[in-house]
């Protein structure tokens, strides 16, 4: 819970900094802050928490110089979004993986039966999440994933695996009430170990050679910024020749 508020503090800080450089912010954000919306409704922390993970959000103080004041959280503008996201660090990378290496391929079908091979899907960019249920940040960034999904429903180029821990039938009724748009395959403990994956979630981006381009765990609020800006990336990376030969 102190991380997440340094990171939130980070946030509005960083965001009151650009409108009040000449001046000292002595408001302080905590569990007890009030925080409303541009309306004037106010959020319970709960939920006011779990929105300023989302990129698409910003908490900053209504008064910066008063230590208890107010603050309202209200959602970017697409360029104060992307303006954020790109000051902000790049997620830490993770030690099981390496940028730049061969990605060691596995054949698994999702909960529809569909069998997914990696060796197959040579020339593609590939995006996979190692995650499960009972893991809160995991669960939190769906919304987020779901979008990034949904911006390359039609492009056959790119797909997304979320290999989950959890089995079958707890994913079934899972889903039911908070649906994940990757092609999700159960039963993903062995290949999470595997790939000595022992964080969650984490993320790896797999560009058109089967290379390793992108790899980070936990939840940072530039996450889904980070794979997506990686997914592009790679799809403007035309593949070598041998593997267009062999896809």
């Amino acid at each position: 819970m102190q991380r997440l508020l340094f990171l939130l503090l980070f946030i509005f800080v960083a965001f009151s900094a650009m409108a009040q450089k000449q001046k000292v912010v002595k408001a302080k954000l905590t569990e007890s802050s009030v925080v409303k919306d541009t309306s004037g409704t106010v959020i319970p922390a709960a939920l006011w928490q779990q929105m300023a993970r989302n990129s698409n959000f910003a908490i900053y103080p209504k008064d910066p110089q008063q230590e208890d004041t107010e603050f309202i959280i209200r959602r970017l503008t697409a360029k104060e979004k992307m303006v954020m996201l790109e000051r902000m660090p790049r997620p830490s990378e993770t030690k099981a993986f390496r940028t730049g290496k061969k990605f060691s391929p596995f054949a698994e079908k999702d909960l529809a039966g569909n069998l997914h091979k990696i060796k197959e899907l040579a020339g593609k960019v590939v995006v996979i999440n190692f995650w499960f249920i009972n893991c809160p940040p995991c669960r939190m960034e769906i919304p987020e994933l779901n979008e990034m999904v949904a911006q390359y429903a039609d492009n056959k180029d790119v797909v997304f695996l979320a290999i989950a821990l959890d089995d079958k039938w707890e994913l079934e009724q899972f889903l039911k009430m908070m649906p994940f748009h990757y092609n999700v395959i159960p039963n993903g403990r062995n290949i999470a170990r595997n790939y000595n994956v022992s964080s969650f979630p984490t993320h790896v981006v797999v560009d058109r050679d089967g290379l390793v381009k992108f790899h980070t765990a936990g939840l940072a609020r530039n996450t889904v910024h980070w794979i997506q800006k990686t997914v592009e990336e790679a799809l403007a990376q035309a593949p070598k020749e041998s593997v267009v030969a062999s896809h």
